[in-house]
């Protein structure tokens, strides 16, 4: 059934569907209105799960761990200083492998105290053991939370479902939502492998001397081998049943094309027309989306720049003294490819700045003019009233 609702509740709907039988959340801007609907439905009986208010979001985390690792299908949200709050807890939850499924609307960490869109939380966390999928429009997080709750507990490592402050988050469009039933052939009940029980008495993250440690992260490391496969195996079913697809990396007009741009998240919308309109001018241009974050799909990335020579990444992320993440993470994944496509990366739209058509164009413009990268991820869009470019 198509309904007009905002992107927040989209992933609310989702959770829902999912019939997610503990949440916890503190409130933080923007990701409160994913909670703010859960809690409703709870309150009025649309759910049959327990929603949990905490004081903050290292509590939130703390808590729908407790509720995992007792065999429960758990789900919290949050953005930000929040997801930052939470960074000591992420580590626990992977290292349990426990499949929590955790909505992160993307927005700017202060200071300068900023509410808006920018990928650098998220991305500060990728070393965390999380599975990270990005999405482009509310129907993509309905979706991919519904996908990330059958994928966490494939793959027994949690889930963390992106999507952008704002121009997603509080953006409302048409969203087809399945019924019960339908959702339910595709996510039945969850079943955990390990839990506590108190008839089976057992322990969990207890102390790990030298002699087993090493073993326990190469084997969050397998699990996350087997992320690929097991994503793959669930679109299959997805598509069966609901007639979308979306891959772990979207390859637009790339076929044939000498430069591609690269981005995740609500850019990937405007870069889309862009390359039309630059494809009606006779340029060879295409689009490269990136889903998947953790784990980065290389052999698909390969594979899909084809012949390609160039890539310009546009990251509304960065990490200081390096540069661009996800420019980074494409320089290194293609690295001891057969091809080695020179990769430039740009820096825009950070602190929710918009990142224009014209931007999008600078940014293909001054890649097929260059014959090198710089050296340095180049700043796009900046205000030179005040900082002199």
């Amino acid at each position: 059934m198509k309904e007009v609702v905002e992107g927040s509740h989209a992933v609310s709907e989702a959770v829902r569907l999912a019939r997610v039988q503990v949440m916890s959340a503190y409130p933080i801007t923007p990701q409160t209105h994913i909670v703010e609907a859960l809690s409703e439905y709870c309150a009025q009986g649309r759910m049959a799960g327990r929603f949990i208010c905490v004081e903050s979001e290292h509590s939130a985390m703390a808590a729908v761990i407790g509720a995992a690792s007792g065999g429960a299908r758990t789900f919290t949200a949050t953005s930000s200083h929040g997801l930052a709050l939470m960074h000591e807890l992420l580590h626990w939850a992977s290292a349990a492998r426990l499949p929590i499924v955790m909505a992160e609307v993307n927005r700017a960490l202060g200071p300068g105290w900023n509410i808006w869109m920018d990928q650098t939380d998220s991305l500060a966390q990728r070393d965390t053991g999380w599975i990270q999928l990005y999405c482009e429009d509310g129907q993509e997080a309905l979706d991919t939370t519904l996908l990330a709750f059958r994928l966490a507990e494939s793959a027994d490592l949690p889930v963390m479902v992106v999507l952008d402050a704002f121009f997603l988050s509080h953006t409302y469009e048409p969203v087809d939502i399945p019924d019960q039933a339908t959702a339910d052939r595709f996510l039945p009940a969850y079943r955990p492998r390990i839990q506590l029980d108190t008839r089976e008495p057992c322990a969990l993250s207890q102390m790990a001397p030298p002699g087993c440690y090493m073993e326990m992260r190469y084997d969050i490391q397998a699990g996350m081998r087997r992320v690929p496969d097991l994503y793959t195996t669930a679109e299959n079913d997805f598509e069966d049943i609901f007639g979308r697809r979306y891959g772990m990396l979207e390859a637009y007009r790339c076929e044939d094309a000498e430069i591609i741009l690269a981005m995740a998240g609500t850019a990937v919308s405007t870069s889309r027309q862009v390359v039309d309109d630059l494809r009606d001018r006779g340029e060879k241009v295409g689009l490269l989306k990136i889903r998947m974050f953790r784990p980065f799909p290389t052999d698909l990335l390969r594979r899909l720049v084809g012949n390609a020579q160039k890539i310009a990444v546009l990251d509304r992320n960065f990490c200081f003294g390096l540069g661009g993440i996800f420019a980074q993470e494409i320089r290194a994944a293609l690295y001891h490819g057969e091809r080695q496509p020179s990769v430039f990366s740009y820096i825009s739209g950070l602190g929710g700045r918009d990142v224009t058509p014209e931007i999008i164009e600078e940014i293909y413009r001054r890649s097929k003019s260059a014959d090198h990268p710089e050296i340095e991820s180049v700043w796009v869009g900046l205000d030179p009233g005040i900082c002199p470019v």
